[in-house]
């Protein structure tokens, strides 16, 4: 791999990490050698995607960047479920989820403005790594400012072209985005292929309740601000058919909360697993509408 220059994080400590970051990416999957001004790695081209819908065009704000933390999430947690977790509260259980004590590579895609990057990362020691991803200039330039950490590294890439090899992570998680992203399964498949033999990922996203009156009204307003609603089985089924295993599913409002881990040893997915005549993996769903911290 060729020698490339990367930003330094904000803290002089931290230039060791984004040497780390450095070594796992895919030299094919580099558009620019040069690093942003505003401290993070940009992988992306400028050239435009295709037209963003609403709720993305707002990630992509300065202004919503800036007052993410304070009202913007506050906000998008407010409208996507009325006992929502308060953000200490998500992040304890996001880390318990991915086992972070224990992480040494921890991949967070479309991390926004980096609260749960720098969160993980204030929590690793020694020569371990939170990487966090967004596509957003906005949100990454916001992350490089307020959540600079001696171990977290800001990259913009792309969710559906993760720009690592296979395996490269054992922790990835996906928090209160996944339903932005224009399509997400490939996204999930991209996080399953760079999670390690061992590793666990989490990914907290919408859930179209049951009832046919809940789930037609929720679609209506999805649909009008271009975000993406997932049924109960949605993402347990897909990372069962990953052959993903000890998935565990919390319902929460019209929120989902799911982690699960990947087997140790040969990846097999769950067709794999029926055609060996093994038992498929198991699942629990658990639901907690009551009040919270």
């Amino acid at each position: 791999m060729t020698e490339r220059q990367f930003c330094s994080p904000a803290e002089p400590d931290g230039v060791w990490s984004a040497s780390i970051a450095r070594g796992l990416i895919r030299e094919c999957a580099t558009y620019s050698t040069d690093c942003t001004d505003a401290g993070f790695i940009d992988l992306l081209p400028p050239a435009p995607a295709a037209r963003p819908t609403l709720a993305q065009r707002a990630m992509q704000s300065k202004t919503v960047a800036a007052c993410y933390e304070r009202l913007w999430r506050p906000v998008e947690v407010a409208a996507l479920s009325l006992h929502g977790l308060s953000e200490t509260a998500e992040q304890e259980r996001a880390g318990a989820a991915l086992r972070i004590a224990a992480a040494t590579r921890v991949l967070d895609v479309a991390c926004g403005p980096g609260n749960f990057t720098s969160h993980f990362a204030r929590r690793l020691s020694g020569e371990s790594v939170a990487i966090g991803i967004d596509n957003s200039v906005a949100m990454l330039a916001q992350a490089a400012r307020t959540n600079a950490d001696r171990r977290a590294v800001y990259i913009r890439a792309d969710a559906h072209e993760l720009p690592f090899d296979d395996g490269t992570f054992d922790a990835v998680c996906c928090f209160a985005a996944l339903y932005l992203i224009p399509e997400p399964i490939a996204a999930l498949r991209e996080m399953i292929r760079v999670l390690a033999p061992g590793g666990w990922i989490a990914i907290s996203t919408s859930y179209g309740r049951e009832t046919r009156i809940a789930r037609q009204a929720l679609r209506l307003g999805a649909k009008v601000c271009g975000v993406r609603i997932f049924d109960r089985d949605a993402i347990p089924g897909h990372f069962a058919e990953a052959g993903l295993v000890e998935i565990d599913q919390q319902l929460r409002g019209i929120t989902q909360f799911v982690a699960a881990r990947r087997p140790a040893g040969p990846h097999r997915t769950r067709a794999a697993l029926r055609t060996a005549g093994a038992e498929p993996p198991a699942r629990r769903t658990r639901r907690s509408d009551g009040p919270h911290p």
